[in-house]
C-alpha cells in the first residue's frame, strides 16, 4: 500500500501504473505533436473561447496538444472557481502527455459552473458559487445534480472541440438527461458533439447545433426500423454502443448499472478510444459486476482529478483533493484563516483510517470542533 507522507514532506507523486496496449487511434501518435497551439477553451467565464475559423484549421485527432494551461506537478488547492477549471483541464492534458485514456473525474456534489446561469456569466465566483450559493434553494435537489453534472461535461466538450463534434460523444445515463443537453446545447456552435444516452427509449441524435430543428416528414414503419438498424446502431431495447467515429467518449454520472455497459465498451473500443467517466464517484461503490470489473474502475481508470469531501466522520471539515499527476492532498478549512493541508499521499486516496489518523495530528480546538460545519467551509474554501 502507497505510504500517506505529511504535508511538509518532499517529492512528487509517482504516477501509478496502468496496463498500455499497442495504439490503435490516432490520437495517441498526436501525443507525440506539439504543433497545435489553439485550445479548446470554455467560454463561460472560465477562459477565452476559441474562434470558429480558427477551430476549422486545426488537424484533427491531435488530442494531446489540444489544451493549454500548467502541466506542473503543483498538488496546491484551487483558489476559485476559474482556477479549478484551469487546473483540471492542466491535469487532463497532462494525462493525455502521458498516455492515458482512461481518465475519472469528480467535482463537488452539485458544482455550480455558472455555465447556464447568464447572471454568473464572466464572473469569478468563489466556492459559494460552485456548490449553490446561500442565494439559491438550500438542499441539493435533482435538478441541481443534473445541472451541475451537465455543466461539467459541456465544459468538457468545448475543451475537446479541435477534434470536430463527430469524434466526441457525450453520454449520459438516460434518454431525458441527454434530450436535456440537446436543448441546451443545439444553438451552441462551441459545443458540438454526438449526445447520447445508454438507457434510451427512443433512437439516440447527433447534435446539429446552430440548426433549427426541421419538421419531420410522415415515415413508415419499414423505413423506421431501417433507420434503427441503420450502420449497426442500437435501438432502444438493444445494447449501447458508441458511434464508430468516436475518439473521446466523456460518460456522465454514471452509476454501478452504467458501469457494466462501460466496461463493456472499454473492451470494444480498446485503449485507442478516450473515456473518461465524470463524476462516476467510483469510491463510493461497494459491489461491482465482476473482479475485471472492479480492477478496470478502481486500478486501470486514473483519477485526472479530484475535488470532494473527505469522510466527516473520521475528518470533520477536511476535502480531499487531487490533481495529476500530483499526490492526494487532505486539507481543512477552518473558519477562518488560510486552508492547511493537512497530510499528501501517492496512490490511492486516503482511506477513512488514514483521514482519521492525519486528522488526529492538527490541533483543533473544541469551539473550532463544535462551531464548524462542513457546509460553511465549503462555502468559503475559495474564498
Amino acid at each position: 500500500m502507497p505510504k500517506m507522507r505529511s504535508s511538509t514532506g518532499g517529492g512528487v507523486a509517482e504516477k501509478s501504473g496502468s496496463p498500455m496496449h499497442a495504439p490503435s487511434r490516432r490520437w495517441l501518435f498526436a501525443m507525440m505533436l506539439a504543433t497545435i497551439t489553439a485550445a479548446a477553451a470554455p467560454c463561460h467565464g472560465f477562459l477565452e473561447p476559441t474562434s470558429t475559423s480558427l477551430r476549422r484549421t486545426v488537424i484533427p485527432h491531435m488530442i494531446g496538444n489540444i489544451f493549454t494551461g500548467s502541466t506542473e506537478k503543483d498538488s496546491q488547492l484551487p483558489k476559485d472557481v476559474k482556477d479549478a477549471i484551469s487546473k483540471c483541464r492542466g491535469a487532463v492534458q497532462k494525462g493525455l502527455e502521458d498516455r492515458i485514456s482512461r481518465m475519472d473525474v469528480e467535482m463537488p456534489v452539485g458544482a455550480n459552473f455558472g455555465v447556464e446561469n447568464k447572471k454568473g456569466k464572466g464572473k469569478r465566483g468563489n466556492l459559494s458559487t460552485l456548490t449553490g450559493g446561500d442565494e439559491q434553494q438550500e438542499g441539493l435537489t435533482m435538478e441541481k445534480l443534473d445541472t451541475s453534472n451537465r455543466e461539467l461535461a459541456r465544459l468538457f466538450v468545448e475543451m475537446f472541440q479541435p477534434l470536430g463534434g463527430e469524434h466526441i460523444s457525450a453520454i449520459f445515463n438516460d434518454e431525458y438527461l441527454a434530450d436535456q443537453a440537446r436543448q441546451r446545447w443545439s444553438n451552441d456552435v462551441s459545443a458540438e458533439c454526438q449526445i447520447l444516452a445508454i438507457d434510451r427509449k427512443g433512437k439516440r441524435g447527433v447534435l446539429k447545433t446552430g440548426k433549427k430543428n426541421k419538421k419531420k416528414k410522415a415515415r413508415g414503419f419499414a423505413a423506421k426500423m431501417a433507420e434503427e438498424m441503420d450502420d449497426g446502431g442500437a435501438t432502444s431495447s438493444g445494447p449501447f454502443n458508441l458511434p464508430k467515429d468516436t475518439e473521446v467518449a466523456v460518460f456522465v454520472s454514471p452509476g454501478p448499472k452504467e458501469l457494466i455497459a462501460i466496461e463493456r465498451i472499454c473492451n470494444e473500443v480498446g485503449m485507442g478510444t478516450c473515456i473518461i467517466l465524470l463524476n462516476a464517484r467510483i469510491s463510493l461503490i461497494d459491489k461491482f459486476s465482476s473482479a475485471d470489473a472492479r480492477k478496470l474502475f478502481t486500478e486501470e481508470f486514473q483519477t485526472m482529478w479530484s475535488l470532494s469531501a473527505a469522510p466527516q466522520e473520521d475528518a470533520p471539515g477536511c476535502l480531499m483533493h487531487k490533481a495529476y499527476p500530483g499526490p492526494w492532498v487532505l486539507a481543512r478549512k477552518p473558519k477562518v484563516w488560510a486552508p492547511k493541508t493537512i497530510a499528501l499521499k501517492d496512490g490511492p486516496r486516503f482511506s477513512g483510517e488514514e483521514c482519521k489518523d492525519a486528522f488526529g495530528t492538527i490541533d483543533v480546538s473544541e469551539l473550532e470542533k463544535g462551531t464548524e460545519k462542513l457546509a460553511e467551509n465549503m462555502a468559503g474554501w475559495f474564498k
